[in-house]
Protein backbone atom coordinates (compact mmCIF):
# COMPACT_ATOMS: atom_id res chain seq x y z
CA UNK A 1 0.00 0.00 0.00
CA UNK A 2 1.40 3.45 -1.30
CA UNK A 3 2.41 5.54 1.65
CA UNK A 4 -0.08 8.00 3.31
CA UNK A 5 -2.99 5.01 1.57
CA UNK A 6 -5.73 3.15 3.44
CA UNK A 7 -7.45 0.37 2.66
CA UNK A 8 -10.97 -0.71 4.03
CA UNK A 9 -14.52 -1.27 3.05
CA UNK A 10 -17.67 0.92 1.56
CA UNK A 11 -19.24 -0.32 4.52
CA UNK A 12 -16.05 1.03 6.92
CA UNK A 13 -16.92 4.65 5.28
CA UNK A 14 -20.27 4.99 5.57
CA UNK A 15 -23.71 3.12 5.59
CA UNK A 16 -25.53 1.64 2.60
CA UNK A 17 -28.73 3.79 2.47
CA UNK A 18 -31.79 4.09 0.14
CA UNK A 19 -35.30 5.43 0.48
CA UNK A 20 -38.43 4.10 2.13
CA UNK A 21 -40.47 2.20 -0.43
CA UNK A 22 -43.04 3.79 -2.74
CA UNK A 23 -46.14 1.62 -3.69
CA UNK A 24 -47.96 2.10 -7.13
CA UNK A 25 -50.68 3.60 -5.48
CA UNK A 26 -48.81 6.81 -4.15
CA UNK A 27 -47.65 7.49 -7.26
CA UNK A 28 -49.28 9.42 -9.70
CA UNK A 29 -48.60 9.99 -13.83
CA UNK A 30 -48.44 13.82 -13.20
CA UNK A 31 -47.36 15.58 -9.62
CA UNK A 32 -45.22 17.34 -7.52
CA UNK A 33 -42.14 15.33 -7.08
CA UNK A 34 -40.19 13.39 -9.50
CA UNK A 35 -40.55 9.67 -8.80
CA UNK A 36 -37.60 7.22 -10.52
CA UNK A 37 -36.88 4.14 -11.17
CA UNK A 38 -34.41 1.88 -12.23
CA UNK A 39 -33.04 3.09 -15.32
CA UNK A 40 -34.38 6.73 -15.24
CA UNK A 41 -32.69 8.35 -11.74
CA UNK A 42 -30.76 11.42 -14.02
CA UNK A 43 -33.77 11.35 -17.10
CA UNK A 44 -36.97 11.73 -17.49
CA UNK A 45 -39.06 10.38 -14.33
CA UNK A 46 -40.96 6.85 -14.20
CA UNK A 47 -43.93 8.91 -11.70
CA UNK A 48 -44.36 11.57 -9.51
CA UNK A 49 -45.53 11.70 -5.70
CA UNK A 50 -47.35 14.35 -3.76
CA UNK A 51 -45.57 17.25 -2.36
CA UNK A 52 -47.02 15.73 1.00
CA UNK A 53 -45.54 12.27 0.62
CA UNK A 54 -42.21 13.55 -0.27
CA UNK A 55 -41.64 15.84 2.84
CA UNK A 56 -43.05 13.37 5.20
CA UNK A 57 -40.48 10.39 3.87
CA UNK A 58 -38.14 12.41 3.46
CA UNK A 59 -38.22 14.19 7.45
CA UNK A 60 -38.48 10.07 8.85
CA UNK A 61 -36.41 8.27 6.31
CA UNK A 62 -32.93 7.89 4.51
CA UNK A 63 -32.85 10.58 1.99
CA UNK A 64 -29.74 11.20 0.03
CA UNK A 65 -28.22 14.23 -0.12
CA UNK A 66 -26.78 17.42 -1.99
CA UNK A 67 -24.00 15.85 -4.23
CA UNK A 68 -24.32 11.70 -2.76
CA UNK A 69 -23.64 9.42 -5.56
CA UNK A 70 -27.00 7.15 -6.76
CA UNK A 71 -25.89 3.67 -7.64
CA UNK A 72 -28.34 1.64 -9.55
CA UNK A 73 -28.31 -2.08 -7.70
CA UNK A 74 -30.53 -3.96 -9.99
CA UNK A 75 -30.64 -4.76 -14.00
CA UNK A 76 -27.72 -2.45 -15.14
CA UNK A 77 -25.90 -2.43 -12.16
CA UNK A 78 -23.20 0.33 -11.23
CA UNK A 79 -24.73 3.10 -13.45
CA UNK A 80 -24.09 5.88 -11.23
CA UNK A 81 -25.12 9.85 -10.84
CA UNK A 82 -24.69 12.89 -8.75
CA UNK A 83 -27.77 14.11 -6.36
CA UNK A 84 -27.76 17.40 -7.52
CA UNK A 85 -30.14 18.27 -4.60
CA UNK A 86 -33.67 19.24 -6.37
CA UNK A 87 -36.93 17.44 -5.16
CA UNK A 88 -37.18 14.03 -6.33
CA UNK A 89 -37.73 10.94 -4.78
CA UNK A 90 -36.39 7.37 -5.93
CA UNK A 91 -37.00 3.75 -6.01
CA UNK A 92 -36.03 1.92 -2.89
CA UNK A 93 -33.79 -1.12 -3.20
CA UNK A 94 -33.43 -0.40 -6.65
CA UNK A 95 -31.42 3.03 -6.43
CA UNK A 96 -28.65 2.96 -2.89
CA UNK A 97 -25.90 5.32 -1.96
CA UNK A 98 -23.24 5.37 0.78
CA UNK A 99 -24.31 7.88 3.72
CA UNK A 100 -21.32 9.42 3.50
CA UNK A 101 -20.23 12.31 5.96
CA UNK A 102 -17.04 12.48 3.69
CA UNK A 103 -14.80 12.92 6.68
CA UNK A 104 -12.38 9.85 4.82
CA UNK A 105 -13.60 9.66 1.69
CA UNK A 106 -14.88 12.58 -0.92
CA UNK A 107 -17.70 11.87 -2.83
CA UNK A 108 -16.10 12.98 -6.11
CA UNK A 109 -13.45 10.38 -5.16
CA UNK A 110 -16.49 7.61 -4.51
CA UNK A 111 -18.25 8.77 -7.71
CA UNK A 112 -15.14 7.50 -10.16
CA UNK A 113 -14.01 4.27 -8.03
CA UNK A 114 -17.51 3.27 -8.50
CA UNK A 115 -16.82 3.53 -12.38
CA UNK A 116 -13.72 1.04 -11.47
CA UNK A 117 -16.21 -1.56 -9.90
CA UNK A 118 -17.03 -4.99 -11.44
CA UNK A 119 -20.63 -4.45 -11.04
CA UNK A 120 -21.85 -7.75 -12.85
CA UNK A 121 -20.03 -10.15 -10.46
CA UNK A 122 -23.74 -10.02 -8.36
CA UNK A 123 -26.75 -11.97 -9.92
CA UNK A 124 -29.66 -12.29 -8.27
CA UNK A 125 -32.01 -15.40 -9.20
CA UNK A 126 -33.61 -13.71 -12.66
CA UNK A 127 -32.04 -10.45 -12.87
CA UNK A 128 -28.50 -9.06 -11.34
CA UNK A 129 -29.27 -7.67 -8.21
CA UNK A 130 -26.59 -6.09 -5.80
CA UNK A 131 -27.21 -6.64 -2.95
CA UNK A 132 -26.13 -4.01 0.55
CA UNK A 133 -24.40 -6.67 2.10
CA UNK A 134 -22.18 -7.23 -0.99
CA UNK A 135 -22.04 -3.56 -1.65
CA UNK A 136 -20.64 -3.04 2.12
CA UNK A 137 -18.00 -5.90 1.22
CA UNK A 138 -16.13 -3.92 -1.57
CA UNK A 139 -12.68 -2.75 -1.08
CA UNK A 140 -11.85 0.33 -1.65
CA UNK A 141 -8.00 2.08 -1.36
CA UNK A 142 -8.09 6.09 -0.84
CA UNK A 143 -5.55 8.42 0.25
CA UNK A 144 -5.88 9.66 3.74
CA UNK A 145 -5.61 13.16 2.38
CA UNK A 146 -8.20 15.07 0.66
CA UNK A 147 -6.27 16.93 -0.58
CA UNK A 148 -4.49 13.41 -2.87
CA UNK A 149 -7.74 12.74 -3.46
CA UNK A 150 -9.34 16.07 -4.82
CA UNK A 151 -5.86 15.86 -6.90
CA UNK A 152 -6.96 12.29 -7.98
CA UNK A 153 -10.33 13.11 -8.80
CA UNK A 154 -9.04 16.33 -10.52
CA UNK A 155 -6.69 14.71 -12.87
CA UNK A 156 -9.23 12.15 -14.12
CA UNK A 157 -11.57 14.24 -14.58
CA UNK A 158 -9.38 15.88 -16.89
CA UNK A 159 -8.58 12.64 -18.45
CA UNK A 160 -12.49 12.02 -19.07
CA UNK A 161 -12.93 14.91 -21.05
CA UNK A 162 -10.34 14.33 -23.31
CA UNK A 163 -11.59 10.69 -23.58
CA UNK A 164 -15.38 11.94 -23.58
CA UNK A 165 -14.53 14.20 -26.57
CA UNK A 166 -12.55 11.47 -28.64
CA UNK A 167 -15.36 9.25 -27.93
CA UNK A 168 -17.38 11.08 -29.59
CA UNK A 169 -15.71 11.99 -32.18
CA UNK A 170 -15.26 8.17 -33.02
CA UNK A 171 -19.04 7.83 -32.26
CA UNK A 172 -19.80 10.52 -34.99
CA UNK A 173 -17.54 8.97 -37.71
CA UNK A 174 -19.22 5.66 -37.33
CA UNK A 175 -22.20 7.17 -37.45
CA UNK A 176 -20.86 9.12 -40.37
CA UNK A 177 -19.90 6.06 -42.49
CA UNK A 178 -22.63 4.57 -41.98
CA UNK A 179 -25.01 7.55 -43.51
CA UNK A 180 -22.62 8.04 -46.27
CA UNK A 181 -23.18 4.24 -47.10
CA UNK A 182 -27.38 4.38 -47.05
CA UNK A 183 -27.16 7.73 -48.69
CA UNK A 184 -25.17 6.43 -51.74
CA UNK A 185 -27.95 3.07 -51.37
CA UNK A 186 -30.61 5.59 -52.12
CA UNK A 187 -29.12 7.06 -54.90
CA UNK A 188 -28.67 4.19 -56.68
CA UNK A 189 -32.15 2.82 -56.81
CA UNK A 190 -33.97 6.76 -57.16
CA UNK A 191 -31.21 7.57 -60.22
CA UNK A 192 -32.66 4.96 -61.96
CA UNK A 193 -30.54 4.99 -65.93
CA UNK A 194 -32.65 3.40 -68.96
CA UNK A 195 -34.49 -0.22 -68.91
CA UNK A 196 -35.32 -0.11 -64.83
CA UNK A 197 -38.77 -0.83 -64.22
CA UNK A 198 -41.18 -0.87 -61.36
CA UNK A 199 -43.10 -3.99 -60.59
CA UNK A 200 -43.87 -5.26 -57.04
CA UNK A 201 -41.75 -7.76 -55.27
CA UNK A 202 -44.07 -11.07 -55.88
CA UNK A 203 -43.34 -10.40 -59.67
CA UNK A 204 -40.14 -10.99 -59.65
CA UNK A 205 -40.05 -14.26 -56.76
CA UNK A 206 -39.97 -17.73 -57.89
CA UNK A 207 -40.02 -18.45 -53.87
CA UNK A 208 -42.88 -16.14 -52.46
CA UNK A 209 -42.38 -15.19 -48.60
CA UNK A 210 -42.68 -18.15 -46.67
CA UNK A 211 -43.11 -18.33 -42.40
CA UNK A 212 -40.64 -21.03 -40.80
CA UNK A 213 -41.34 -22.96 -38.00
CA UNK A 214 -40.81 -22.38 -34.26
CA UNK A 215 -40.68 -25.44 -32.51
CA UNK A 216 -42.69 -25.64 -29.42
CA UNK A 217 -41.07 -23.96 -26.47
CA UNK A 218 -40.86 -27.71 -24.45
CA UNK A 219 -38.72 -29.16 -26.90
CA UNK A 220 -35.91 -26.38 -26.08
CA UNK A 221 -32.61 -28.12 -25.85
CA UNK A 222 -28.94 -27.82 -25.38
CA UNK A 223 -28.52 -29.57 -28.21
CA UNK A 224 -30.88 -30.98 -31.54
CA UNK A 225 -31.61 -29.39 -34.24
CA UNK A 226 -30.53 -26.24 -35.05
CA UNK A 227 -32.92 -23.01 -35.06
CA UNK A 228 -32.33 -19.68 -35.90
CA UNK A 229 -33.01 -16.65 -34.12
CA UNK A 230 -34.40 -13.28 -35.06
CA UNK A 231 -30.54 -12.31 -34.11
CA UNK A 232 -29.35 -14.09 -36.94
CA UNK A 233 -30.63 -11.92 -39.51
CA UNK A 234 -31.20 -8.29 -37.28
CA UNK A 235 -28.76 -5.54 -38.35
CA UNK A 236 -28.55 -6.39 -42.13
CA UNK A 237 -25.64 -9.56 -41.58
CA UNK A 238 -26.27 -13.26 -41.42
CA UNK A 239 -24.92 -14.88 -38.35
CA UNK A 240 -25.29 -18.44 -38.68
CA UNK A 241 -24.38 -18.61 -35.14
CA UNK A 242 -26.99 -16.93 -33.36
CA UNK A 243 -29.01 -20.31 -32.84
CA UNK A 244 -30.72 -22.28 -29.91
CA UNK A 245 -31.68 -25.99 -30.20
CA UNK A 246 -34.74 -27.92 -30.61
CA UNK A 247 -35.39 -31.92 -29.99
CA UNK A 248 -38.90 -31.36 -31.62
CA UNK A 249 -39.41 -34.24 -34.19
CA UNK A 250 -38.59 -32.08 -37.81
CA UNK A 251 -40.14 -33.11 -41.27
CA UNK A 252 -37.19 -33.62 -44.32
CA UNK A 253 -39.92 -32.74 -46.79
CA UNK A 254 -41.08 -30.09 -44.69
CA UNK A 255 -40.70 -26.14 -45.83
CA UNK A 256 -38.86 -24.56 -42.62
CA UNK A 257 -35.44 -25.24 -43.74
CA UNK A 258 -33.23 -22.39 -44.71
CA UNK A 259 -30.20 -22.97 -47.10
CA UNK A 260 -27.40 -20.75 -48.14
CA UNK A 261 -28.46 -18.28 -50.70
CA UNK A 262 -31.94 -17.57 -49.47
CA UNK A 263 -33.18 -14.09 -49.03
CA UNK A 264 -34.68 -13.78 -45.24
CA UNK A 265 -36.44 -11.06 -43.57
CA UNK A 266 -37.73 -10.70 -40.08
CA UNK A 267 -41.45 -10.33 -39.93
CA UNK A 268 -41.62 -8.97 -36.02
CA UNK A 269 -39.53 -7.48 -33.58
CA UNK A 270 -39.41 -3.55 -33.09
CA UNK A 271 -40.39 -1.13 -35.17
CA UNK A 272 -36.59 -0.26 -35.78
CA UNK A 273 -36.00 -4.02 -36.59
CA UNK A 274 -38.59 -4.89 -38.45
CA UNK A 275 -38.26 -5.80 -41.87
CA UNK A 276 -34.21 -6.20 -41.40
CA UNK A 277 -33.04 -8.43 -44.83
CA UNK A 278 -30.00 -10.59 -45.01
CA UNK A 279 -28.77 -13.40 -47.03
CA UNK A 280 -28.25 -16.93 -45.89
CA UNK A 281 -24.54 -18.19 -45.71
CA UNK A 282 -22.58 -20.24 -43.76
CA UNK A 283 -25.27 -22.74 -42.81
CA UNK A 284 -23.37 -26.24 -42.54
CA UNK A 285 -26.35 -28.29 -41.71
CA UNK A 286 -29.97 -29.22 -41.55
CA UNK A 287 -31.18 -25.84 -40.01
CA UNK A 288 -34.67 -24.36 -39.47
CA UNK A 289 -36.11 -20.94 -39.46
CA UNK A 290 -38.37 -20.24 -37.35
CA UNK A 291 -41.97 -18.33 -37.61
CA UNK A 292 -40.86 -14.93 -36.45
CA UNK A 293 -38.52 -15.07 -40.07
CA UNK A 294 -39.80 -15.28 -43.73
CA UNK A 295 -37.40 -16.48 -46.55
CA UNK A 296 -37.68 -16.20 -50.50
CA UNK A 297 -35.99 -16.90 -53.54
CA UNK A 298 -36.36 -14.34 -56.97
CA UNK A 299 -36.69 -15.58 -60.18
CA UNK A 300 -32.91 -15.72 -61.65
CA UNK A 301 -34.26 -14.68 -65.10
CA UNK A 302 -35.45 -11.46 -63.42
CA UNK A 303 -33.89 -9.99 -60.37
CA UNK A 304 -30.38 -11.35 -58.00
CA UNK A 305 -31.01 -11.80 -54.79
CA UNK A 306 -28.10 -9.53 -53.74
CA UNK A 307 -29.70 -6.79 -55.89
CA UNK A 308 -33.17 -7.41 -53.68
CA UNK A 309 -31.10 -7.21 -50.75
CA UNK A 310 -29.50 -3.70 -50.97
CA UNK A 311 -32.60 -2.17 -52.22
CA UNK A 312 -34.53 -3.87 -48.81
CA UNK A 313 -32.19 -1.69 -47.15
CA UNK A 314 -32.71 1.15 -48.92
CA UNK A 315 -34.08 4.03 -46.82
CA UNK A 316 -36.98 4.61 -48.88
CA UNK A 317 -38.07 0.93 -48.38
CA UNK A 318 -37.25 0.72 -44.90
CA UNK A 319 -39.76 3.52 -44.53
CA UNK A 320 -42.56 1.68 -46.33
CA UNK A 321 -41.55 -1.77 -44.64
CA UNK A 322 -41.98 0.06 -40.94
CA UNK A 323 -45.06 1.97 -42.18
CA UNK A 324 -47.17 -1.57 -43.22
CA UNK A 325 -45.29 -3.23 -40.06
CA UNK A 326 -48.65 -3.44 -37.23
CA UNK A 327 -49.96 -4.77 -34.22
CA UNK A 328 -51.14 -3.22 -31.21
CA UNK A 329 -47.78 -3.24 -28.95
CA UNK A 330 -45.66 -0.07 -29.70
CA UNK A 331 -42.59 -2.06 -28.94
CA UNK A 332 -43.00 -4.92 -30.75
CA UNK A 333 -44.55 -4.70 -34.90
CA UNK A 334 -45.30 -7.08 -37.55
CA UNK A 335 -45.21 -7.11 -41.04
CA UNK A 336 -47.88 -9.37 -42.84
CA UNK A 337 -46.53 -12.18 -46.28
CA UNK A 338 -48.79 -9.69 -48.36
CA UNK A 339 -47.36 -6.71 -47.45
CA UNK A 340 -43.90 -8.25 -48.04
CA UNK A 341 -45.22 -9.50 -51.72
CA UNK A 342 -46.24 -6.15 -52.55
CA UNK A 343 -43.83 -4.12 -51.48
CA UNK A 344 -42.67 -1.80 -54.58
CA UNK A 345 -39.30 -2.12 -56.01
CA UNK A 346 -37.79 -1.49 -59.47
CA UNK A 347 -35.79 -3.83 -61.48
CA UNK A 348 -33.49 -3.40 -64.39
CA UNK A 349 -31.52 -5.79 -66.60
CA UNK A 350 -29.74 -8.46 -65.08
CA UNK A 351 -26.46 -6.91 -66.40
CA UNK A 352 -27.07 -4.06 -64.54
CA UNK A 353 -27.86 -5.28 -61.64
CA UNK A 354 -24.37 -7.25 -61.79
CA UNK A 355 -22.92 -3.95 -61.79
CA UNK A 356 -25.08 -1.97 -59.11
CA UNK A 357 -23.99 -5.19 -56.80
CA UNK A 358 -20.55 -4.81 -57.96
CA UNK A 359 -20.81 -1.06 -57.14
CA UNK A 360 -22.53 -1.51 -53.37
CA UNK A 361 -20.31 -4.61 -52.46
CA UNK A 362 -17.33 -2.17 -52.97
CA UNK A 363 -19.08 0.84 -50.89
CA UNK A 364 -20.03 -1.80 -48.10
CA UNK A 365 -16.76 -3.22 -48.07
CA UNK A 366 -15.00 -0.12 -47.62
CA UNK A 367 -17.80 1.30 -44.90
CA UNK A 368 -17.22 -2.05 -42.72
CA UNK A 369 -13.28 -1.54 -43.15
CA UNK A 370 -14.17 1.92 -41.72
CA UNK A 371 -16.50 0.83 -39.28
CA UNK A 372 -14.17 -1.47 -37.90
CA UNK A 373 -11.55 0.36 -37.16
CA UNK A 374 -14.10 3.09 -35.42
CA UNK A 375 -14.85 0.60 -33.39
CA UNK A 376 -11.29 -0.21 -32.53
CA UNK A 377 -11.10 2.96 -31.32
CA UNK A 378 -13.92 2.87 -29.31
CA UNK A 379 -12.38 0.02 -27.36
CA UNK A 380 -9.14 1.27 -27.06
CA UNK A 381 -10.43 4.19 -25.51
CA UNK A 382 -12.81 2.32 -23.52
CA UNK A 383 -9.53 0.16 -22.08
CA UNK A 384 -7.74 3.54 -21.51
CA UNK A 385 -10.44 4.48 -19.39
CA UNK A 386 -10.33 1.18 -17.56
CA UNK A 387 -6.81 1.90 -17.61
CA UNK A 388 -6.60 5.28 -15.70
CA UNK A 389 -9.05 3.70 -12.98
CA UNK A 390 -6.71 1.27 -12.23
CA UNK A 391 -4.25 3.88 -11.94
CA UNK A 392 -5.80 6.64 -9.73
CA UNK A 393 -7.46 3.56 -7.25
CA UNK A 394 -4.21 1.94 -6.99
CA UNK A 395 -1.64 4.90 -6.15
CA UNK A 396 -0.17 4.76 -9.07
CA UNK A 397 -1.81 7.79 -10.99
Amino acid sequence: MKKGWVETTLGGIGNVAMCKRIFKEETTATGDIPFYKIGTFGRKPDAYISSHTYSEYRAKYPFPKRGDVLISASGTIGRRVRYDGEPAYFQDSNIVWIDNDEKKVLNDYLYHFYGACEWNSTKGATISRLYNEDLRRIVIAFPESHQEQQRIVGALDDAFDGLARATANAEQNLRNARALFESHLQSVFTQRGKGWGEKQLEEVLAVQPQNGWSPPAANHADSGTPVLTLSSVTGFVFRPGKIKFTSAVTDSRARYWVQNGDLLITRSNTPELVGHVAIASGIQGPTIYPDLIMRMNPDPEQALTEFLYYQMRTPALRREISDRAQGANPTMKKISNGAVRTLPICVPPIPEQHRVIAQLDALASETQRLESIYRQKLAALNELKKSLLHQAFSGSL
